[in-house]
């Protein structure tokens, strides 16, 4: 059985595609076959958006790792590897991320589960060349292309949707890129969840910020607190920065893998935590965000989330905690507090 990801199986059938190339990867990569392909390319760069798969991959002698929401100026590739990722328009943004700064001849792979949509690259790569499905296998499929013409220049700020959110008597301005939680939207969770939120003071955070909605609204309620945000996305850490800016809401928003960038203790610890992992149901953060949030709350601080009722959430707050607590609860989703 192979440790790859069915995307990296099939561009592992299709390795004399990349012999003696400078291959950029980029979009939804999650294992180490990178790494492998590194011994048949001239070299391989990773460019990604997920700092939990940047600390990981970064690890390896074999590969250069980047994490970001913007391609740096300085690199030199003639081919691209994209995994597809979930969202259609995140892949239109990074083909025109690369694109334009890679330019004309540059060769492009693309891997993708084929429920994912990846056939919609046919269409997508037209302004840019030529492309064409080569392989099929494992509900996957496997399109080389070559780009004929020089893209116009990338500006990331184009690629930002902006919205109002009428809530509570404000209107929250949002800024969101494609790819992030909330992208254009504001979900139904993160409204019960803000509606059950009491009064905050001192630090506190919003773990898993998305577009900034959470952290934005909980700044202006409580404006004497410390707000700080993190995500593991590159993108979403862009939205929240962009948003609090449209806001004139000051607040630190970084990039952590769970709690490996927090330092610190909280009042609170506030979040609607993810569930998915590319097209994937993955709770494994949202068990460690549970698991471990004692040990990042002051004496007194409080955790609330928001979650899908399905969700086991509360043995976990339960164990920790030694209570757990349902503030609020409707057909789908449930807040959940406890105190340290």
């Amino acid at each position: 059985m192979s440790a790859y990801i069915a995307p990296s199986q099939i561009a592992q059938r299709q390795l004399a595609y990349f012999e003696d190339k400078n291959v950029l990867v980029i979009g939804e990569a999650e294992d180490l076959f990178p790494a492998e392909l590194s011994q048949h390319a001239r070299s391989v760069t990773i460019f990604t958006s997920n700092y939990s798969y940047y600390r990981s991959i970064n690890q390896s002698t074999k590969v250069t790792a980047l994490f970001g929401a913007e391609l740096p100026k300085d690199i030199a590739a003639d081919m691209v590897l994209l995994y597809w990722p979930k969202a259609k328009q995140e892949a239109a943004m990074l083909l025109a991320m690369v694109l334009s700064h890679l330019g004309e001849n540059t060769e492009i792979v693309v891997v993708g589960e084929n429920r994912s949509g990846v056939k919609s690259i046919e269409k997508m790569f037209t302004p840019y060349g030529r492309i064409q499905k080569y392989d099929s296998a494992r509900r996957c499929s496997f399109y080389w292309g070559i780009c004929t013409t020089q893209p116009d220049a990338f500006v990331l700020a184009d690629w930002f949707k902006s919205y109002t959110v009428e809530f509570a008597g404000r209107t929250l301005t949002v800024k969101s890129l494609p790819g992030v939680f909330s992208h254009g939207e504001f979900d139904v969770g993160t409204q019960l969840l803000l509606n059950n939120i009491p009064t905050l003071n001192g630090r506190v955070l919003d773990f898993g910020c998305g577009a900034g909605i959470v952290g934005l609204y909980l700044a202006l309620t409580n404006p004497d607190i410390e707000l700080e945000m993190c995500d593991i996305n590159a993108f979403a850490i862009e939205s929240s920065k962009q948003t609090l800016k449209a806001n004139n809401v000051l607040g630190k928003v970084f990039a952590s893998d769970v709690y490996s960038d927090v330092s610190g203790s909280y009042q609170y610890i506030v979040s609607n935590p993810p569930f998915h992992s590319g097209l994937d149901t993955s709770y494994q953060a949202t068990e460690t965000l549970l698991e471990k949030a004692p040990s990042y709350l002051s004496n007194k601080g409080q955790l609330y989330i928001v979650a899908n009722s399905f969700l086991k959430y509360p043995p976990i707050i339960n164990a920790q905690f030694g209570h757990c607590n349902v503030v609020s609860k409707n057909k789908k989703f449930a807040i959940y507090h406890a105190t340290k």
